[in-house]
């Protein structure tokens, strides 16, 4: 009876541990997959393409109704009688509009003896080949010499001796070599072209100039200070002025932050115009910390649409501001998803579905992207409003679990479902909010750089130096043009209204301009602008 009893227990135990090894099994299979996800997702961020073009199947949105399947575009033929100029090739077209420096290379007459009859051969071709020769910048000392003239006269015979005094520009920066140009081509060198001062700082030294990266960065600051940062207070009245703008915002490290440590995360916000403004403005601040309060007081003047992610902070902001969610970001959480399943298993999938929903919107946005706000807004109504609200019904009825990769997808996307919605109201309102992401990027690839500021001042400098650039660049303007030409106005006079300094505006010496390439354009009159 005993040996019965102990055989019972053993074969339980027995049981017990398989059950145990068999749930512990399915246990680190779970785990092995997770690990496996965010290791394809490290890898694709990684060496991935950054593009968030897919090739996900709109028609299959058919299966859930014709009232959400996109229509196809309709081709359209139209006569258009126009002349233009005889067409060249591409290298024609991007060398026109150099200046041309022409090497004859001929023989002397005594070279040019016939070999046979001994008279002089003459000219009857010319074969010629073109190159690009670049001719690097130079540095000089520039000396100002201001002279200064006396009355020869009334100093031998009058009672005093008048002096005249010729007028040289004032010093940028009084008792430095600094000019005007030096100042813009370092900062175009940093903030447009990701130069460190550093490199800059061993560039100039190939040249035999010595200029420590400390005074470089004085330099930027001071200006940035004296002439600049009123400029960017008066693009920012014109940027809260409008009603539609799009914001987000990045990390930067500031070194000597008052009370913070060094490796302490401080922030760049980053508020730009929207593509119904009146004019293109980007304007970047520097911030300690992410909170929303920054938000509020940068936009306690602003009353209008605010294109922003997911972020809880632009969620609570004052009466006034209607945030506009951003389909892109919603988009991404199915993609990241989706590629990572293997191309064969992909079909069907919920991802599939979620990503084909949200190409089907901006499938539809490509093609009113011409139209006037008033009619863009009814076209959405019409249109993208019914797969909105399919997407949103299909990721309901999914019953996804909340810690799995789809049901942290869905979940974003119900908690988003307000915001997101919110483009239906207005035809100046944008299905994402890409337009920030694209002006924040300047800004993170400089980072990747320079890596730093070295204290708030500096920061602070930064954000004036990239709002003028990047609103320079927006506006058609050559960025080094433009700075040294503001840096040379605004030291010479300091009374000068600031309104004419705009980069969109007309009486901007042509040198600011960006020269494009010469090229034959025709409109046929249905693209109106909004």
């Amino acid at each position: 009876m005993g040996n019965a009893a102990a055989t019972v227990t053993i074969e339980r135990s027995e049981y017990d541990f398989l059950l145990n090894a068999k749930s512990r099994i399915v246990e680190l299979e779970a785990l092995v997959k997770w690990y496996e996800n965010q290791l394809l997702s490290a890898k694709r961020r990684l060496f991935g393409s950054s593009s968030e073009k897919t090739d996900v199947d709109f028609r299959q949105l058919a299966l859930f109704g014709e009232a959400v399947a996109p229509e196809q575009p309709v081709p359209e033929t139209e006569e258009i009688a126009y002349k233009r100029k005889k067409r060249r090739g591409k290298r024609e077209e991007d060398l026109s509009d150099l200046p041309v420096e022409r090497i004859n290379y001929e023989l002397p007459e005594s070279g040019r003896i016939c070999p046979d009859c001994g008279d002089i051969m003459r000219d009857v071709g010319v074969r010629t080949r073109r190159e690009l020769k670049l001719i690097p910048a130079k540095v000089v000392v520039l000396e100002h010499a201001a002279h200064t003239y006396a009355c020869r006269n009334c100093a031998e015979n009058g009672e005093r001796t008048p002096f005249l005094k010729a007028q040289a520009p004032k010093a940028l920066i009084a008792g430095s070599l600094a000019s005007p140009s030096l100042v813009a081509y370092i900062a175009a060198q940093k903030y447009c072209n990701g130069m460190p001062l550093c490199r800059l700082e061993k560039g100039f030294s190939y040249d035999g100039v010595t200029i420590s990266r400390q005074t470089m960065a004085n330099w930027v600051i001071q200006c940035s200070e004296r002439y600049l940062e009123p400029l960017c207070e008066v693009l920012k009245r014109h940027l809260l002025a409008e009603n539609a703008l799009h914001s987000d915002e990045t990390p930067v490290q500031v070194l000597r932050e008052p009370g913070r440590a060094a490796t302490t995360k401080s922030y760049e916000w980053v508020y730009r115009t929207s593509g119904c403004s009146k004019h293109k403005i980007v304007v970047y601040e520097y911030k300690q910390t992410r909170s929303g309060e920054h938000l509020k007081k940068f936009l306690k003047d602003f009353k209008g649409l605010l294109h922003t992610d997911g972020y809880q902070a632009y969620h609570n902001l004052p009466p006034g501001i209607t945030v506009i969610g951003c389909w892109a970001h919603v988009r991404r959480k199915f993609e990241d998803i989706l590629k990572k399943i293997p191309g064969d298993r992909r079909k069907g999938t919920s991802a599939e579905t979620g990503v084909a929903y949200i190409n089907a919107l901006f499938s539809l946005e490509r093609k009113f992207s011409g139209l006037p706000p008033k009619e863009r807004y009814e076209k959405r109504l019409e249109k993208s409003k019914p797969i909105a609200d399919a997407f949103f019904e299909w990721a309901a009825s999914l019953g996804a679990l909340p810690k799995s990769p789809i049901g942290g997808a869905v979940h974003y996307a119900l908690s988003q479902r307000k915001y997101l919605e919110n483009v239906f109201l207005d035809g100046c309102a944008e299905v994402s909010n890409n337009r920030a992401e694209r002006s924040v990027k300047p800004f993170v690839m400089g980072r990747k750089a320079w890596l730093f500021s070295n204290t708030p001042a500096g920061a602070a400098a930064s954000s004036v130096m990239y709002t003028l650039i990047e609103t320079a660049k927006e506006n058609g303007l050559h960025p080094y043009r433009y700075l040294e030409f503001l840096l040379e106005t605004l030291s010479s006079n300091s009374t000068l209204d600031l309104e004419t300094l705009l980069p969109w505006n007309d009486t901007l010496p042509e040198t600011c301009r960006v020269q494009q390439t010469k090229k034959e354009t025709h409109t046929n009159g249905k693209n109106e602008k909004c």
